[in-house]
């Protein structure tokens, strides 16, 4: 059903493949990383603007159970290795001439643990579960929408020292989401490990 916050979800897949032209629209003299920074930030606000309406609403449906994670994870994965294919900008402030290897093991982490965690909720679903987020999630969201605004905004203003303390604001908030990313994932299997169980008797927690 093509509801409101499925309409709101589908726009933000829209945005994805803007963010990524504006993201090498060189020809706008470096201010193309500020833009995109913007649709980015734009794109991921509407996640939280749809859920709400969705609960509130009570206008959650398959379709919107569907898309939502879909549109999270790919607006995120787009936007970290856009980042990497202007690796500089990882070797501003840290790691002098090993920062794109550093992120580049970071962002295989982060794409790891989304990919382990959408399996985990395959199974749970087969089970005729839903597993809630937990906090430690919705910080790493946080962190990690933050780090990827703050290195794409930073862009714009290098080599200036204002593009400096942003770019490494956003290194450091994103070296915090990997680490939040490791934890999260971990803890959220650890919560829910009885999804993984074999024995008929022995269901999963059940949330949400």
């Amino acid at each position: 059903m093509m509801n409101l916050p499925n309409k709101i979800t589908l726009t933000r897949i829209c945005m994805i493949p803007v963010f990524i032209l504006i993201f090498y629209l060189d020809v706008m003299n470096g201010w193309n990383y500020l833009v995109s920074a913007i649709v980015f930030l734009l794109a991921a606000a509407t996640d939280a603007l749809d859920g709400h309406i969705a609960r509130s609403r009570h206008l959650v449906t398959d379709l919107g159970k569907f898309l939502d994670p879909i549109a999270d994870k790919v607006l995120v994965s787009t936007a970290l290795v856009l980042l990497l294919t202007r690796g500089a900008v990882f070797e501003v402030s840290f790691f002098a001439g090993w920062g794109l290897i550093v992120a580049g093991i970071c962002v295989a982490v982060i794409l790891a643990r989304e990919l382990i965690v959408s399996g985990f909720r395959t199974i749970a679903a087969g089970k005729g579960l839903v597993l809630a987020a937990d906090k430690l999630g919705k910080f790493k969201t946080v962190f990690q929408d933050a780090s990827i605004a703050l290195l794409l905004a930073g862009m714009s203003f290098l080599p200036g020292t204002a593009g400096i303390v942003i770019v490494a604001a956003g290194v450091i908030l994103f070296y915090i989401c990997t680490l939040l990313t490791v934890l999260s994932g971990v803890h959220y299997i650890v919560k829910n490990r009885q999804v993984l169980s074999e024995r008929a008797d022995e269901p999963a927690e059940a949330q949400g």
